[in-house]
């Protein structure tokens, strides 16, 4: 459909990541774009939270941009959740190469560009199609751990590993997001890896070469810049620069400020609401 008021073309489809079929939506300027965006999702979060941003790409910037949900999840999910055996590593893995392969379908010859919130930049290291990516942008994207929250923001984050949300877990057979105020509901083997993830000392480091590819950015990846924010208790700064230490020494790092935007707060979350639009020219410079 035509979007009047912003002059673009927003398309809403599904495309298939192996047997799962996702849900996706297309925002297409006027002119033939250069780049194209795939924008990845942090856990929880669903595709609609990042329109107004996927809007402003193509409006201000003529960039088409795709947003998407994966698989078992938002606008993508099709049956009972607790039947869903999709896991963190499959989001990562196998759903994100499967938006970015539309993409390259779709536009063969433009640059494609790759902005991941959170979850959506963090396996960017070990995915399988590093060398289709022109651009990897991490906003808020690192390899966390416990330790690294400040207080009193830790205190909530071992409650929600270890106290209601796991209980909740094994009670419903999925995650009630919802329920509990955190973003949308979860399959029980996304909030376990990720669980596991977050409450290790490496995270998902010990398992690169085992369970999980190797780790080829520095070598086979193209330009990555990580962005963190001083404000952000979910995925502070500290874990940003260990996930830039894991992309390669090309990594750039980047430590935003609200203030410097005339803003309050970010977080880890604000980014791309558009209460934030002042920051967006900076999340793509």
């Amino acid at each position: 459909m035509l979007d009047a008021q912003l002059a673009i073309t927003v398309e809403d489809f599904r495309f298939p990541s192996g047997p799962a079929m996702l849900s996706a939506r297309l925002h297409l300027p006027v002119s033939a774009p250069e780049t194209v965006v795939v924008i990845n999702s942090a856990t929880g979060v669903p595709r609609g939270y990042y329109q107004h941003f996927a809007r402003w790409l193509a409006t201000e910037r003529g960039m088409a941009c795709l947003t998407y949900d994966y698989r078992d999840f938002g606008h993508s999910l099709t049956g009972p959740q607790k039947a869903s055996t999709a896991t963190m590593a499959d989001w990562a893995l196998i759903d994100m190469p499967a938006a970015r392969a539309e993409m390259r379908r779709r536009f063969p010859q433009a640059k494609l560009w790759n902005i991941g919130h959170s979850l959506g930049a963090m396996l960017g290291p070990v995915q399988p199609d590093i060398d289709q990516i022109d651009r990897m942008i991490g906003v808020c994207s690192g390899l966390v751990t416990l330790g690294d929250h400040p207080w009193p923001y830790r205190a909530l984050a071992a409650l929600f590993w270890f106290g209601h949300a796991p209980l909740a877990v094994r009670a419903l057979g999925y995650l009630p997001g919802k329920a509990l105020g955190f973003g949308e509901d979860l399959p029980a083997p996304v909030y376990w890896q990720w669980r596991k993830w977050c409450t290790a000392a490496e995270s998902y480091r010990p398992e690169i070469g085992r369970s999980l590819p190797e780790a080829r950015w520095s070598t086979d990846g193209g330009r990555v810049d990580l962005i963190a924010f001083e404000d952000d208790q979910m995925v502070p700064p500290e874990a940003v620069w260990r996930l830039a230490d894991l992309y390669g020494p090309k990594a750039k790092r980047h430590l935003l400020s609200p203030q410097e935007f005339g803003l309050p707060k970010v977080g880890h979350i604000g980014a791309f609401a558009r209460r934030n639009a002042a920051v967006w020219p900076h999340l793509i410079a």
